[in-house]
C-alpha cells in the first residue's frame, strides 16, 4: 500500500486546539493560517502549553472556506475562539491597524499586529492576567528557521519549522506500548501520513506530497507537551517515559553526541521554486513518495 496523506491539521493560535481540515494551502512558511497568532503576556512573551496549559482547551474554529485556494477574507469574516467558562470571541481575519512591538517567541522578537482590546480582555480574563492576542506582520517581520538545518527558510509563531510530519503507524506502534492510548493531537502534527511502517518518516530526507516537494531536515525533538491531555489541560508522565525507552537519541542515534532528547517526527520544509501561482495546495488522500531516504536514525539529522 502507497503512503497518503491521512489527515491535515492547521494551528492558527500557537499552543491552542487545531483544526482538521480536509485541504489546505501551503506556503513556504506552513499551512495557510497556521501559528499566525499567538497569545503574550504583558512583556510580549509568547505563552505556550509548557506554562500555560489552560491553552489546550481554547477552540478555533475558522470558515471553511478560509483554506480554498486564494480566498481572500471579507470583513464579515472572523475566527471564532471558545473555552471553558467563557464568552464566544469573534477574531476579524482583516488585518489590524494597531502593532505591538517587543513580541518574544524563543529566540526571536520583533513587532506583530495587536488584536485589540476584546481579545486581550478576553485572554486576560482567561489565564487571571495581563495577556494579549497578537498576528505575525508578514509585510515587516521574518524569523528564520535554524540556518544549520534550513538555510534561508522561515516560520510565523511555529516553535521550530513549516511543517511536522507523523505518521500512523508511528502512533499505533507507540499506543501499542500505553496502558491508555493516546490521541494524534498530544503531537500536533500538521501532515499525518497512513500507509508506512512505524517510525518510516525518521529517515526521509526528501518527499514529494501530492506534486510538492518537501525536505526532512531535522527528527522532531519533543518537549513536555505531548504530556498534556488536550482534553482537560491537565500533564502526565506519558507518553514521555515510554518515548525515553523507545527514542532518545541514546537509543536512536547511540553513535551520535547525547542530549537526552526524545524524537517523534519529521521537520520539513517547502522545496520548491515558487513560480507556480495555482494548484499549491494539499488534499487528505494525496500520495506521498519517498525521493531521498537515510538508512537510519543515527544518520538522520537531529
Amino acid at each position: 500500500m502507497a503512503a497518503r496523506v491521512s489527515s491535515i491539521f492547521v494551528y492558527p493560535v500557537k499552543s491552542c486546539r487545531g483544526i482538521s481540515v480536509p485541504q489546505a494551502p501551503i506556503t513556504p512558511t506552513g499551512f495557510q493560517w497556521d501559528r499566525q497568532w499567538v497569545v503574550v503576556n504583558e512583556k510580549g512573551r509568547a505563552y505556550t502549553q509548557r506554562v500555560e496549559p489552560k491553552l489546550a482547551l481554547v477552540e478555533v474554529e475558522f470558515p471553511n472556506e478560509a483554506f480554498l485556494e486564494g480566498w481572500e477574507p471579507a470583513k464579515s469574516s472572523y475566527m471564532v475562539l471558545k473555552a471553558p467558562g467563557m464568552n464566544v470571541l469573534k477574531v476579524s481575519l482583516s488585518k489590524p491597524r494597531e502593532t505591538a512591538d517587543g513580541v518574544s517567541v524563543w529566540e526571536w522578537s520583533g513587532s506583530a499586529l495587536d488584536e485589540g482590546d476584546e481579545a486581550s480582555q478576553w485572554f486576560s480574563n482567561y489565564f487571571g492576567k495581563p495577556s494579549r492576542l497578537v498576528r505575525f506582520n508578514t509585510a515587516s517581520e521574518s524569523r528564520p528557521v535554524d540556518p544549520l538545518y534550513a538555510p534561508g527558510h522561515s516560520i510565523l509563531f511555529s516553535d521550530m519549522y513549516p511543517y511536522m510530519l507523523l505518521s500512523e503507524g508511528s502512533m499505533d506502534a507507540l499506543n501499542k506500548l500505553l496502558n491508555e492510548p493516546i490521541p494524534v493531537n498530544r503531537f500536533r502534527p500538521n501532515i499525518l501520513v497512513d500507509g508506512c511502517e512505524p517510525f518510516a518518516e525518521d529517515l526521509w530526507t526528501e518527499v514529494r506530497i501530492s506534486k510538492f516537494t518537501f525536505q526532512g531536515v531535522k527528527l522532531c525533538s519533543r518537549c513536555k507537551v505531548p504530556t498534556i491531555n488536550q482534553e482537560t489541560g491537565i500533564p502526565g508522565p506519558e507518553p514521555n517515559e515510554t518515548l525515553k525507552k523507545i527514542r532518545s537519541d541514546k537509543v536512536l542515534r547511540p553513535t551520535q553526541k547525547q542530549q537526552g532528547t526524545i524524537y517523534f517526527g519529521q521537520n520539513l520544509v517547502w522545496n520548491d521554486s515558487l513560480t507556480e501561482e495555482k494548484g499549491r495546495i494539499i488534499k487528505v488522500g494525496d500520495p506521498v513518495d519517498v525521493l531521498k531516504k537515510v538508512s537510519s536514525a543515527n544518520e538522520a539529522a537531529a
